[in-house]
Protein backbone atom coordinates (compact mmCIF):
# COMPACT_ATOMS: atom_id res chain seq x y z
CA UNK A 1 0.00 0.00 0.00
CA UNK A 2 1.61 3.20 -1.23
CA UNK A 3 0.92 6.36 0.46
CA UNK A 4 0.65 9.49 -1.94
CA UNK A 5 2.72 12.31 0.15
CA UNK A 6 2.41 15.43 -2.28
CA UNK A 7 -1.18 16.32 -1.23
CA UNK A 8 -2.92 19.58 -0.53
CA UNK A 9 -2.40 19.00 3.33
CA UNK A 10 0.74 17.83 2.77
CA UNK A 11 1.51 21.18 0.78
CA UNK A 12 -0.48 23.27 3.22
CA UNK A 13 1.94 22.27 6.38
CA UNK A 14 5.19 22.76 4.08
CA UNK A 15 4.51 26.19 3.22
CA UNK A 16 3.45 26.99 7.21
CA UNK A 17 7.51 25.50 7.91
CA UNK A 18 8.65 27.41 5.18
CA UNK A 19 7.29 30.80 7.11
CA UNK A 20 9.17 29.98 9.83
CA UNK A 21 11.78 32.55 10.60
CA UNK A 22 14.39 31.15 13.00
CA UNK A 23 15.06 27.79 15.60
CA UNK A 24 12.67 29.66 18.43
CA UNK A 25 9.46 29.54 16.37
CA UNK A 26 10.50 25.77 15.10
CA UNK A 27 10.03 25.01 18.82
CA UNK A 28 7.00 26.53 18.75
CA UNK A 29 5.20 25.73 15.74
CA UNK A 30 6.56 21.98 15.88
CA UNK A 31 5.66 21.69 19.87
CA UNK A 32 1.91 22.04 18.46
CA UNK A 33 2.50 20.18 15.54
CA UNK A 34 3.78 17.12 17.02
CA UNK A 35 4.39 14.89 19.74
CA UNK A 36 7.35 15.23 21.54
CA UNK A 37 8.22 12.06 20.78
CA UNK A 38 8.06 12.46 17.04
CA UNK A 39 10.36 15.74 17.57
CA UNK A 40 13.30 13.15 19.10
CA UNK A 41 12.46 10.78 16.51
CA UNK A 42 12.90 13.09 13.77
CA UNK A 43 16.24 14.49 15.37
CA UNK A 44 17.63 11.10 15.91
CA UNK A 45 16.85 10.19 12.30
CA UNK A 46 19.13 13.37 11.53
CA UNK A 47 21.75 12.70 13.89
CA UNK A 48 21.72 9.16 12.75
CA UNK A 49 21.93 10.44 8.97
CA UNK A 50 24.97 12.90 9.67
CA UNK A 51 27.00 10.28 11.57
CA UNK A 52 26.79 7.92 8.61
CA UNK A 53 27.58 10.34 6.62
CA UNK A 54 30.77 10.86 8.72
CA UNK A 55 31.84 6.82 8.45
CA UNK A 56 30.49 5.99 11.68
CA UNK A 57 29.64 2.73 12.68
CA UNK A 58 26.17 1.22 13.83
CA UNK A 59 27.39 0.43 17.00
CA UNK A 60 28.94 4.21 17.61
CA UNK A 61 25.42 5.50 15.78
CA UNK A 62 23.31 2.97 18.24
CA UNK A 63 25.28 4.27 21.41
CA UNK A 64 25.60 7.86 20.68
CA UNK A 65 21.75 8.14 19.40
CA UNK A 66 20.35 5.05 20.84
CA UNK A 67 18.63 4.18 17.69
CA UNK A 68 17.87 0.36 17.07
CA UNK A 69 20.01 -1.24 14.20
CA UNK A 70 16.68 -1.21 12.24
CA UNK A 71 16.36 2.73 12.33
CA UNK A 72 20.15 2.97 11.34
CA UNK A 73 19.41 0.99 8.42
CA UNK A 74 16.47 2.22 7.44
CA UNK A 75 18.24 5.99 7.48
CA UNK A 76 21.34 4.44 5.63
CA UNK A 77 18.90 3.03 2.51
CA UNK A 78 17.81 6.94 2.43
CA UNK A 79 21.13 7.97 2.00
CA UNK A 80 22.10 5.98 -0.64
CA UNK A 81 18.68 5.12 -2.34
CA UNK A 82 16.73 8.04 -1.77
CA UNK A 83 15.83 11.59 -2.84
CA UNK A 84 19.36 13.19 -1.77
CA UNK A 85 17.14 15.90 0.96
CA UNK A 86 19.73 14.70 3.66
CA UNK A 87 22.56 15.62 1.68
CA UNK A 88 21.04 18.77 0.43
CA UNK A 89 20.46 20.32 3.87
CA UNK A 90 23.87 18.70 5.13
CA UNK A 91 25.62 21.15 2.21
CA UNK A 92 23.53 23.95 2.76
CA UNK A 93 24.25 23.68 6.37
CA UNK A 94 27.74 23.62 5.81
CA UNK A 95 27.42 26.35 3.74
CA UNK A 96 25.65 28.68 5.73
CA UNK A 97 28.17 27.75 9.39
CA UNK A 98 31.22 27.30 7.01
CA UNK A 99 32.00 24.27 8.94
CA UNK A 100 30.91 20.47 8.61
CA UNK A 101 27.20 20.42 9.18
Amino acid sequence: MSKKIRTEAVDHLFEAILCLKDKEECYTFFEDVCTINEILSLSQRFEVAHMLRQQKTYLDIAEKTGASTATISRVNRSLNYGNDGYDMVFARMQDKNGENA
